[in-house]
């Protein structure tokens, strides 16, 4: 698992590719998925983590950048808020054969920049990102696993189910708004998945109900545990406090925080983890 530094580090040295849709696919109600191709996708590599990640590149309207574009030339010569925007997506599957990426978006509407370009791009059309980066992939030696989180954290708990070994004991958790968001899922024949159904309550408030009335099995777990970033706060206060887990043994962090956009989350996120793992840590024995 990769630490603080690592994915610093790959933040800073994430190459910029360039992806020309090939395929876009209603997969729900509220999810597409788009299927990125192309000779610029030449180099692009991901599979070494489950939660391997990119970041879409929105230009900002008006605003025309050089080429061949240099997105950190652009942050050191153009203002700030002449910088493209960016949205941070799970990797779902990589073929390398078949030099496809394929990316899963939640779409409400026209609310957001990501998703209602997923809901209205078009094959043919490209589209700038970095990456990839990620931090984490089922540990096989792990007594058994614990996935939980909401429908932004669906691709990379789908594809952690994918990693498993066949033999592997797993709980995962997703909390989704309704039946209708359900997606079918290739999990290891010991896996156990309890679709969460949100329906009108706050997000997570189920899911935490859900993982607390887990009887926990024997043995070193591993755990991923993402998505908004208050239920994650209380899950993490029931693997690390209550039940006195490892932070080692645990992947959770939040990829968004209701009420922010990506743009105000990522600058404060940093210090949101920092509070909420100085008010988690476990007393000393």
């Amino acid at each position: 698992m990769a630490d603080a530094s690592q994915r610093a580090s790959q933040r800073r040295n994430q190459p910029v590719s360039r992806g020309r849709v090939v395929r876009v696919e209603r997969l729900t109600p509220h999810t597409v998925r788009v299927v990125l191709g192309g000779e610029g996708l030449d180099g692009f590599a991901a599979g070494q983590y489950t939660d391997h990640y990119v970041k879409l590149l929105f230009p900002v309207d008006g605003v025309a950048y050089p080429e061949p574009f240099d997105i950190q030339a652009i942050r050191a010569d153009f203002p700030r808020d002449q910088w493209p925007r960016t949205r941070t997506y799970t990797v779902r599957r990589w073929d390398a054969e078949a030099c496809e990426l394929t990316l899963d978006f939640v779409v409400h509407g026209d609310e957001g920049l990501a998703g209602p370009w997923a809901a209205g791009v078009q094959p043919g059309a490209e589209i700038l990102f970095l990456g990839p980066g990620g931090a984490y992939a089922p540990d096989e030696a792990a007594d058994w696993h614990l996935l939980a989180g909401d429908e932004s954290a669906l691709p990379a708990i789908a594809a952690t189910l994918e990693r498993l070994p066949q033999e592997a004991v797993c709980h995962a958790f997703i909390e989704v708004p309704d039946a209708a968001e359900e997606q079918k899922l290739n999990a290891p024949a010991g896996a156990s998945i309890t679709w969460v159904h949100r329906g009108t309550r706050p997000v997570g408030e189920a899911l935490v109900a859900a993982v607390e009335a887990l009887e926990f099995p024997s043995g070193t777990p591993h755990a991923f545990v993402h998505g908004e970033a208050h239920f994650v706060k209380e899950l993490r206060r029931l693997l690390r406090v209550d039940r006195g887990i490892d932070r080692d043994r645990l992947s959770i962090s939040g990829y968004w925080r209701h009420g922010s956009d990506e743009d105000n989350w990522q600058a404060t996120k940093r210090e949101w983890n920092q509070r909420v793992e100085a008010e988690q840590e476990p007393a000393a024995a």
